[in-house]
């Protein structure tokens, strides 16, 4: 399933089928008549396990203890240059936990970042390197929109968040860095960490990128020669995945 980020703005050309989708499922779900108690009384029921299993998605609680720092992730590219950025487990903890267990498999390294948008973000962390790609596996979505309140991240300069498809518990191994401010994002996408050093090599990944069509993809994409992490002698578990 292709990934992509949901963008408001004309001039990047994006669809918002989050907001399509949900409409759509609200629609259907109007239309239908109960005609009996019975029927009531299963769609109560439905409601209130289907709200049990919203909850038991959302229960991992921050491995970090309070006192600890928060993981630091060094992200060297194939031409030399070094971005750091720092994560936030008490923020989104499962996916923290999920980038952290990629980047101790190696996953990462070799990768590239295969889509890029001047003045919005870079994206990467795609085996495939196509946009279609991921781990064998997709994590729940922490934000806002999909259920998830304790995200309060803004998608500002330097920020990473993960990336997914029109379905929000749809993010795997893809994560992209914000070039801009795009506060559009904001309670829709699963932002986890910011950068702390390296926004020049950023820049320079944008300015240096053959992009070749509207949807920001790039000829000879830059390689990420690995992504390791420092956590500080905490031990992050491994992540919970979706059904």
């Amino acid at each position: 399933m292709k990934k992509f980020l949901k963008v408001a703005a004309a001039a990047l050309a994006m669809v918002m089928t989050l907001g399509l989708v949900g409409c759509s499922g609200g629609d259907k779900t109007a239309s239908t008549k109960e005609s009996s108690s019975s029927k009531t009384t299963s769609s109560q029921s439905s409601s209130k396990t289907t709200s049990s299993k919203q909850e038991d998605k959302f229960s991992v609680q921050s491995a970090k203890p309070a006192d600890a720092q928060n993981p630091v992730v060094t992200i060297t590219m194939q031409d030399g240059g070094v971005i750091k950025a720092e994560l936030y487990p008490d923020i989104a903890p499962n996916t923290v936990n999920n980038f952290i267990s990629l980047i101790n498999q190696k996953f990462y390294d070799g990768l590239t970042f295969h889509r890029i948008m001047d003045g919005f973000m870079i994206q990467g962390g795609d085996p495939k390197g196509n946009g279609t790609g991921g781990p064998g596996y997709e994590i729940p979505g922490e934000f806002s929109s999909n259920g998830y309140a304790k995200n309060d991240l803004s998608h500002t300069r330097g920020v990473l968040s993960m990336a997914r498809s029109s379905m929000p518990d749809s993010a795997g191994s893809q994560f992209f860095i914000m070039h801009a401010d795009y506060p559009s994002l904001d309670g829709n996408y699963a932002a986890f960490g910011k950068v702390t050093e390296g926004m020049e090599v950023v820049d320079q990944i944008v300015a240096n990128a053959q992009v070749t069509d509207d949807n920001g993809t790039v000829a000879n994409p830059p390689v990420i020669a690995t992504i390791t992490v420092d956590t500080f002698g905490v031990t992050y578990p491994e992540p919970v995945k979706t059904e």
